[in-house]
């Protein structure tokens, strides 16, 4: 699965009215509300956005009549293949029309034409854990998840040592428990956050 390397803009006209696309790769739903809500110009007539995570998606017509926005915006990440991406397209009134067909073509043309000139890179699924590591063993275990491939996310200072909370590519879970556990000599172990509900 793709999405996008970096965030990306694009902007067009369309019988008198301004149509501007703000398009990012994202992590999460807050991520992606963030980036509507930072990216959202109020003084705009309509803020529409759509954006996919994995099986979950969300789209908003922000006022235009219903299924002329939001939708074809989602159906312009989707018809790329595109996966962890938001889509904003901002539209200032031109005065002229558009019709529910021009409206559709207008928001989902534009949403593309800004997705096929961003660039594209490999959506690596990634899961999330904890391991408590001892302060010797830290540096060392820290050097050895990242080569794997792991980001460390957090990282909370207890009195004998550290709890990390890492992203671990999804098929290098178990690599990352072996290692977790034969770096610090079995003292440490790494929990997966899906492994409490099994």
């Amino acid at each position: 699965m793709l999405t996008l390397a970096r965030s990306h803009s694009l902007s067009q006209e369309i019988r008198k009215s301004r149509f501007l696309a703000h398009a990012a790769p994202v992590t999460d739903e807050a991520e992606a509300r963030a980036f509507i809500a930072a990216q959202s110009d109020l003084s705009a007539s309509h803020n529409c956005w759509a954006w996919r995570i994995g099986q979950t998606y969300r789209f908003n017509d922000d006022g235009e009549p219903g299924g002329t926005a939001g939708k074809p915006i989602l159906q312009a990440i989707d018809g790329q293949g595109l996966d962890h991406v938001v889509v904003l397209v901002i539209r200032w009134f031109g005065g002229i029309l558009l019709g529910s067909g021009g409206l559709m073509r207008a928001y989902g043309g534009t949403a593309a034409m800004t997705l096929v000139a961003a660039e594209r890179v490999e959506h690596i699924a990634m899961t999330r854990g904890t391991v408590r590591v001892a302060f010797s063993e830290l540096a060392r275990i820290k050097a050895r998840l990242t080569s794997l491939g792991a980001i460390i996310v957090e990282e909370a200072f207890i009195a004998t040592g550290a709890d990390l909370m890492v992203d671990v590519p999804e098929g290098l879970r178990d690599q990352a428990k072996l290692l977790a556990r034969d770096v610090t000599s079995g003292h440490s172990v790494l929990i997966f956050d899906d492994d409490l509900s099994l």
